[in-house]
């Protein structure tokens, strides 16, 4: 079975922060890199996804797609009253 290429990557991390790799590493009795490896991957699949919100939530205003602030406004004022406005579409 062939691996996959892989390339070192090197950063300097707080010593607070890599000691808690290390505990981590050493209760899921992982190592360390396998570690990095799933923070690594888990924070740029995050970031993929707010670039691709932040695109789409940019379209939308584009296609006119948008709410007025004002509206926006009186609906949350009114939401400490008796009778709360519909949120406004």
């Amino acid at each position: 079975m062939a691996q996959a290429k892989t390339k070192v990557l090197t950063a300097h991390v707080p010593i607070q922060l890599a000691e808690k790799v290390d505990q981590m590493a050493s209760r899921l009795e992982r190592s360390r890199g396998w570690i990095m490896k799933q923070a690594l991957a888990a924070w740029i699949d995050q970031e993929e996804e707010r670039s691709r919100l932040t695109r789409e939530a940019l379209a939308d205003v584009d296609a006119g797609h948008v709410i007025d602030h004002q509206a926006v406004q009186a609906w949350a004022d009114s939401l400490d009253s008796d009778n709360p406005l519909d949120v406004p579409r």
